[in-house]
């Protein structure tokens, strides 16, 4: 088989017009192309009046070595890798050794446990929160009256943060194995769109995120995974040994027990704030990292499809638009759009009481009246919370305290007009743009509650955006605030062996160890750390 890459067609072309373009590229006869699959397909927009669909196909063809032959130094045209995942070794037969533990249920922890199931070592899995159908009721209780549950909302319980997302499912690691390509895969058998498996940017969206959770669950539970739901690692239990070597002994759960376990994933997710505390008193290694502040910007999208696509604006091939942007402030702060959401929401995601936090989903249809996206600005910890290790985590509860204060008090958001907040002043009634935000946005002045470099560096990036995506600094646009959960704070340092520095046994993963960020990096480091300590109990 092989893969022909980066071939351009226009917006309309039919099926037939796809393999005369792949006989022409290659220099083969029509007869000769025996099967024609898409493994990518994206656009390139870059002139609205000529919008084209970019193209990699995996071909058969009845002569493959003399095309490769003929087109060698061509890089568009190769041999088709192979994307089938391997599994790194198996449980022998009858093991009714240790059973590893895998802390939180999101995309890091759910990957983790699938892949140690399907390799047969039936994991445990401890999810503070509730199962997904309950989590989204109380979710709801949120964002339609005001009442957050603690221990079930937005960022914790089975599926994680990125089940109330745009659940996007692309990402810029490197990823050799195509790890991503068994995630995408496990996603399709779960009831995701088969579509995931080609978009050059795939998404599922809420509620099929919900349903697909659950079907992976059964899936490892089939296969003798044990979940545990509302229980919350409370403690850790390490041993130290007379050189100094520390090792993980056991997690005491909020239920009273006591879990014996020597091989435990820490896949929290980036808000598990108590966890963090409790790792650093315990004497695990934690660094502090950098994050990003900011806001949600909020568009009609049909603001942005015209002005990413022109003429071509509505084209259900295309769908909703989205849009990547940056610029380098004067004050030395990157401001960059993020986790940009067609077509959807912006919601409420705060976990902690008295507290204000912005994030933004869609379902899998874009179909909602606005786009929405984050705003936000660059911090560092040795320039903005150089306290310590955790100091992150109490720059984070600052703004969103001071966030919901500026709301009411009562969990709606403070929001501004885009022209109010460049004019400095505080806007008291909405224009043309009515936020999503539930359970409601309280209009106000957001420079009270967003560091002051901040404000400076979005005021001086919303007007180069605007000359980048027409209408994008329209006066009438609506920010929300805060947005203050972009990555983890802090970085759970782990070896070459995915074990922590000074403690055996506890394998931070994912977004909230500092290890990825978004749906699909999660997960495909919830496998390679899931493989580490397969081959521990079990050596290939």
């Amino acid at each position: 088989m092989l893969r022909l890459s980066d071939l351009a067609l226009p917006l309309d072309h039919s099926a037939a017009d796809l393999e005369r373009a792949v006989c022409e590229r290659l220099g083969i006869e029509a007869g000769e192309l025996q099967r024609l699959a898409i493994a990518r397909r994206g656009n390139d927009a870059r002139r609205k009046s000529s919008i084209k669909l970019i193209y990699t196909l995996d071909l058969v063809l009845s002569d493959e070595s003399a095309v490769l032959a003929r087109h060698a130094g061509d890089v568009h045209v190769r041999p088709a890798p192979n994307t089938a995942y391997r599994p790194v070794t198996h449980a022998p037969a009858g093991w009714d050794g240790e059973r590893p533990v895998v802390i939180g249920a999101g995309p890091c922890g759910l990957l983790a446990a699938l892949v140690l199931a399907q390799m047969g070592f039936k994991p445990i899995i401890v999810e503070r929160g509730k199962a997904v159908r309950e989590r989204t009721k109380d979710t709801w209780g949120l964002w339609r009256r005001g009442v957050l549950d603690p221990e079930s909302n937005v960022q914790y319980g089975e599926g994680g943060a990125g089940t109330f997302s745009d659940g996007k499912l692309y990402s810029r690691i490197k990823d050799p194995r195509h790890l991503g390509r068994k995630v995408l895969t496990e996603f399709v058998k779960a009831g995701a769109p088969e579509d995931i498996l080609t978009e050059a940017h795939p998404h599922i969206g809420t509620f099929r995120l919900v349903t697909m959770v659950m079907s992976m669950r059964e899936t490892i539970e089939q296969l003798g995974g044990e979940y545990r739901f509302q229980t919350r690692v409370d403690d850790f239990a390490i041993e130290t040994a007379p050189d100094g070597t520390r090792q993980l002994a056991g997690l005491q759960l909020s239920t009273g027990e006591f879990l014996p376990a020597r091989h435990v994933i820490m896949a929290v997710g980036h808000s598990a704030r108590d966890t963090f505390h409790r790792l650093y008193e315990r004497g695990v290694h934690i660094e502090a990292k950098p994050f990003a502040i900011g806001v949600r910007i909020e568009h009609p999208q049909g603001w942005i499809d015209r002005a990413r696509f022109g003429p071509c604006a509505g084209n259900p091939i295309l769908g909703p638009a989205a849009y990547s942007l940056s610029h380098q402030a004067s004050n030395g702060r990157t401001v960059y759009s993020f986790c940009m959401c067609p077509g959807g929401r912006v919601v409420a995601a705060a976990s902690e009481e008295g507290r204000v936090v912005t994030n933004g989903m869609s379902q899998y249809s874009r179909a909602e009246f606005n786009a929405n996206s984050g705003l936000v600005v660059d911090i560092t910890p040795e320039v903005d919370f150089p306290g310590g290790p955790l100091a992150g985590i109490a720059f984070q509860r600052h703004w969103e305290s001071l966030a919901f204060t500026a709301g009411g008090s009562d969990y709606k958001a403070p929001g501004q007009k885009l022209g109010d907040f460049l004019a400095d002043r505080a806007s008291t009634e909405l224009g043309a743009v009515t936020p999503s935000y539930q359970p409601g946005v309280k209009m106000t002045d957001l420079a009270q509650c967003l560091p002051d470099f901040a404000v400076a560096a979005i005021r001086e990036a919303l007007p180069v955006f605007g000359r980048q995506v027409p209408g994008y600094d329209h006066p009438d646009v609506v920010l929300t605030g805060v947005e203050s959960r972009t990555s983890s704070p802090v970085r759970i340092t782990r070896g070459k062996d995915f074990q922590s520095l000074n403690t055996a046994g506890l394998y931070p993963a994912g977004e909230g160890a500092g290890y990825a960020g978004g749906i699909l990096s999660a997960a495909v480091d919830g496998i390679r750390v899931a493989e580490a300590v397969a081959l521990e109990l079990a050596p290939a």
